[in-house]
């Protein structure tokens, strides 16, 4: 308390926020209309149309994406159906592509596309052969080490035969010489996989 006796006054205390409220008179602005808007993309032009890779990489500089979830189903089938090859005492056919590891992947650099591709297959096989006047059924697998983008013409393939030891080493050899003949269908499948993964 003060000599004089006067108490002295608190100073106010003001609010933590503040808001505004607009009043709305007959001179107020009008409160703005909402117009839908519609797409003005403009159409593609001719290099739009050649931009290759995605949306996010317009300057084409790299991007690379596997193409497995493609390749790998489209590889089974097209060995699958190279079918029956006869030979001079019998026939085999491919039952089942067993293994087929590896990548085919599609590159864009600088807004130019390459692919590639390589993988280690085995097939299954089985056939029937006439060996000393009997028929013999007989399996086995036939192996290609690798096939890759490009270099398919020096493809190669190993014959794997399964246990049969009522056969001679001789028949063994003339049935492993059968099955080699499946190279050159092999390559001719693999050659239209690569062309149809050149053209996605």
């Amino acid at each position: 308390m003060s000599s004089g006796g006067e108490e002295k006054k608190q100073p106010e205390q003001k609010p933590s926020y503040t808001y505004w409220v607009r009043k709305i008179t007959e001179d107020a602005a009008p409160l703005p209309v909402h117009n839908k808007i519609i797409d003005a993309t403009p159409p593609p032009t001719s290099q739009s149309q050649s931009q290759l890779g995605s949306a996010w990489n317009r300057a084409g500089t790299w991007e690379e994406k596997s193409l497995n979830y493609w390749a790998i189903p489209r590889i089974k089938e097209l060995l699958l159906s190279v079918g029956s090859i006869p030979f001079s005492s019998g026939s085999a056919q491919v039952e089942d592509v067993t293994k087929c590891v590896g990548d085919a992947l599609v590159v864009v650099v600088r807004n130019k596309k390459r692919v590639s591709f390589t993988y280690e297959l085995s097939l299954k096989v089985k056939g029937e052969w006439i060996i000393q006047g009997n028929n013999k059924l007989l399996a086995g697998h036939i192996d290609v080490p690798e096939i890759s983008f490009g270099e398919l013409d020096d493809l190669q393939v190993e014959v794997r035969l399964n246990e049969a030891p009522d056969i001679s080493p001789q028949d063994k050899i003339e049935i492993h010489n059968n099955l080699k003949l499946f190279l050159q269908p092999i390559r001719e499948k693999l050659l239209q996989f690569e062309q149809e993964l050149k053209d996605r």
